[in-house]
């Protein structure tokens, strides 16, 4: 019998990240689908700007997701490795509260807020 992934704050937040890079890909692709094989004439068609604003709203939204789920990966890339809540910048450990409110958090408050 395996053991399961630790339910801890990286592993949850990956997870939600994957729901809603899933769920967000469906609506676009409804979103897609349902003006397929129909004119939208975007500048002429009320209704072309809506669907047009929706898709391009949708689409920013699971880019962000998407993006989301990588920094998460990258983050236990670094928690496999041993890395994992020890700051780029100046080495030091990254608080737990700081890794529990960001999970994939790479550097400590001070030294995010010098970037």
């Amino acid at each position: 019998m395996s053991d399961p992934s630790p339910a801890t704050p990286l592993h949850v937040a990956r997870t939600r990240a994957v729901v809603r890079v899933s769920e967000l890909g469906q609506v676009f692709d409804a979103i897609v689908e349902s003006s397929a094989g129909v004119n939208m004439d975007d500048e002429h068609d009320p209704e072309g700007s809506t669907v047009g604003f929706e898709r391009a709203q949708i689409s920013a939204l699971l880019d962000h997701a998407r993006t989301q789920l990588a920094e998460l990966d990258a983050a236990l890339d670094r928690m496999r490795s041993g890395s994992y809540g020890i700051c780029e910048d100046c080495g030091d450990q990254i608080p737990p509260a700081r890794l529990e409110a960001h999970p994939a958090a790479r550097v400590c408050i001070a030294c995010a807020l010098r970037r």
